[in-house]
């Protein structure tokens, strides 16, 4: 029996060893093959831009080829669960947006992924505000005058939608306002700034690219931008926060994630060269261009604002009655 238990043991630990010598030896040659980088969106505009940027100098840095697969559905959520199901292994990563893995969960419980059990975070790698505008049949042109036009007129004023984002960026202020702005949605931006510029809409939260030139040739007017501080490109309007709603901030915001149980080494190797990058000149002028702002975080701080975000916005939802689109 004795012999038994000792040929037990020695067999039990000799694995453990085996295992734990090949686990750092894994984490030292990866990677050893291409990256299948996924975007939960269609190909082309700014998101699409930051994930190849990234893409390319992870691919010098690796002397791998980075493979940018756009799967595109379910607004997002269609590509996130991909990845989420993948190996654990380090050669599928995800272009996580916050609709997806921080708005979401608090208005639909019957996502087919959790943002925080089955991902492992590795870099928050840029943020961007979107701009509050307006149609200019709209008497206000700073967000105060904005706020208290929509308080003589409650549930009067519309706010074009293509997105939870969006969805909850309008209740956020809703909330944070005592005002009743009624959600229009769209199936795309496109449309939304369409419908904006003639008029059938009122406002509209949005990304700078898709209304800056519209911003600048007078056609559609802007009253606050939603980030914690002002917009490089529209100096002159001023935060939500600054015109009277302290800490109030709403930017959407883009990170890289594995699935969870990837191999911490790796998570680290991939934070330091997703770092690396995003300090590179070039790429800070490109992705500033379609209106990023690099931030580059620990895993351990990304993930602790995934969990930040979820609660903030589950909150939002919940105060608003936000139902899945």
């Amino acid at each position: 029996m004795k012999n038994i238990r000792l040929c037990t043991f020695l067999t039990t630990t000799m694995s453990a060893a085996l295992l734990a010598g090949i686990a750092p030896a894994s984490a030292q040659t990866y990677p050893n093959r291409p990256l299948r980088f996924i975007v939960p969106f269609s190909p082309g505009g700014s998101t699409d831009t930051l994930a190849r940027t990234l893409g390319q100098k992870l691919g010098d840095a690796f002397g791998q080829q980075i493979v940018v697969d756009n799967r595109a559905g379910g607004g997002g959520n269609i590509g996130t669960e991909m990845v989420a199901r993948a190996p654990a292994d380090g050669y599928t990563i995800l272009l996580g947006y916050i609709a997806n893995l921080a708005m979401e969960p608090g208005v639909n419980p019957n996502l087919p992924f959790d943002p925080v059990r089955d991902f492992a975070p590795i870099a928050l790698v840029a943020t961007s505000p979107n701009i509050f505008v307006a149609h200019p049949s709209v008497p206000a042109k700073t967000i105060k005058e904005f706020i208290a036009y929509a308080k003589a007129n409650p549930r009067k004023i519309t706010f074009a939608t293509a997105s939870m984002a969006v969805v909850l960026t309008g209740e956020l202020l809703n909330n944070a306002a005592g005002i009743q702005m009624q959600s229009v949605p769209y199936k795309g931006t496109g449309q939304a700034v369409i419908d904006l510029l003639g008029g059938q809409v009122h406002t509209m939260f949005s990304g700078m690219s898709s209304v800056l030139p519209h911003v600048k040739s007078g056609r559609l007017r802007p009253l606050a931008v939603t980030g914690a501080q002002r917009w490089p490109a529209v100096p002159d309007v001023p935060t939500v926060a600054e015109s009277g709603f302290p800490g109030f901030e709403a930017s959407v915001w883009f990170g890289v994630l594995a699935p969870a149980r990837t191999p911490k080494p790796i998570i680290t190797r991939l934070n330091q060269e997703i770092i690396k990058a995003l300090s590179l000149p070039d790429v800070r002028e490109r992705l500033s261009n379609v209106g990023f702002e690099i931030v580059g975080k620990s895993p351990e701080a990304f993930s602790a604002y995934i969990k930040s975000e979820v609660t903030k916005w589950a909150k939002v939802a919940k105060a608003s009655g936000v139902k899945p689109e």
